[in-house]
């Protein structure tokens, strides 16, 4: 039996309470679209009570329409920069509470990083609106459809 089942059973055991998160680092393939938006979300809302960074698996190029749909809501994300994993964990270290990781590439990379990190991660399988055709009012449509289901998710995970 381990330890936390023993508590658990313990005749006046509260149930566990989930830490609050305190820092947050979002992960796509090469931070250009997924990852920015998360972090410009999470900023948004919640950049006074949690430390919240994104990076990318590669480092990739600024994406307009990325731009262009948190502009629609207010957002600035006009100074972001793309940058790597790698070169994140080079400035500043990966100290973080929680990575959540929104591509496939992106997870492996999580994992492959927090192996020896206390660090928990999430994967939220997030559709890559870059693979999208048509014209420039459907490309954008799905650039919102994943702004908007960021919102409902950072809201939803990161509200303390």
């Amino acid at each position: 039996m381990d330890i936390g089942s023993r508590e658990e059973n313990a005749p006046n055991a509260q149930p566990a309470i989930p830490r609050k998160v305190q820092s947050v680092l979002f992960i796509c393939a090469m931070n250009a679209v997924r990852s920015p938006i998360a972090e410009a979300l999470a900023k948004h809302f919640f950049g006074k009570s949690i430390y919240v960074q994104s990076a990318g698996a590669r480092k990739g190029e600024p994406d307009g329409f990325a731009l262009a749909v948190l502009d629609e809501i207010g957002i600035d994300l006009s100074r972001h920069k793309p940058k790597s994993v790698d070169e994140l964990e080079e400035w500043e270290g990966l100290n973080f509470d929680l990575i959540i990781s929104l591509s496939p590439e992106a997870h492996h990379r999580a994992l492959e990083l927090t192996r020896t990190l206390a660090v928990d991660v999430e994967y939220w399988p997030t559709v890559d609106p870059t693979v999208f055709q048509g014209s420039r009012e459907q490309k954008l449509d799905a650039y919102r459809d994943v702004r908007d289901g960021l919102i409902r998710r950072i809201k939803q995970r990161l509200q303390g």
